[in-house]
């Protein structure tokens, strides 16, 4: 694990590359909070937690706004090299992930209140199950991000298999339901939307995974 690097001549420089950390930080929580909102929406056709995904995304959008921002000031201003300019570069690419999974929250959102007034289809699928995993991995890949821990990264990174394999069940499940009865296709390929979205976020959290060990180390190792 590394330790934190200090500025004592630079606390300008510190100060906001603190502040964005925080500001990653703030940005992965909300997305969590997205992603159970979003599957709740769907699952118990709650369109108005549906709908307060769709509201906020607003905030998550202008949050990656800011770091961005922030990230181009201290740049510009600061005129950071080294490790410095490297750990910018790292959390900003980490903003822009972020606020993609809030998209695929919303994408996940709106399947959800197109399918809540239409007949449930009872095929095995566990699409909680996914974005309960999902879930996980993105609150572990913030952990590590707090602790500077690339081990820890690197291990979050390799349960996205998991993931993949789960989704390709329920893919296969969902095709099954159709051809079983073609009045199911309507919502089986929505479904299907939703599990390709949540496998997605998981990608995306391998690739802040990613964004962690190149920020630590200055290696670019692909992951996923």
């Amino acid at each position: 694990m590394t330790e934190p690097l200090h500025h004592p001549h630079r606390p300008v420089l510190q100060d906001e590359m603190e502040r964005m950390r925080e500001m990653v930080l703030d940005l992965g929580r909300r997305v969590d909070t997205a992603i159970g909102r979003a599957t709740h929406g769907l699952v118990d056709r709650d369109v108005e937690a549906c709908a307060r995904v769709i509201a906020e995304d607003h905030h998550i959008n202008e949050l990656q706004r800011e770091v961005r921002e922030l990230c181009f000031t201290a740049v510009l201003t600061q005129a950071p090299v080294a490790r410095d300019l490297r750990e910018i570069l790292g959390i900003q690419h980490m903003a822009a992930e972020l606020e993609r999974m809030g998209d695929h929250c919303v994408s996940i959102a709106k399947i959800g209140r197109q399918l809540a007034d239409l007949p449930e289809i009872k095929p095995n699928v566990d699409l909680p199950s996914i974005a309960q995993l999902t879930q996980e991995q993105l609150r572990q890949m913030l952990s590590a991000l707090v602790a500077r821990d690339v081990d820890a990264a690197r291990i979050v990174a390799a349960k996205d298999d998991r993931i993949d394999r789960m989704y390709h069940r329920v893919f296969d499940d969902l095709v099954q339901c159709m051809v079983e009865d073609g009045s199911n296709v309507y919502a089986a390929t929505n479904l299907i939307m939703v599990a390709h979205h949540l496998e997605r976020i998981a990608d995306r959290v391998t690739n802040l995974a990613e964004d962690l060990v190149f920020l630590e180390t200055g290696s670019i190792e692909e992951l996923g």
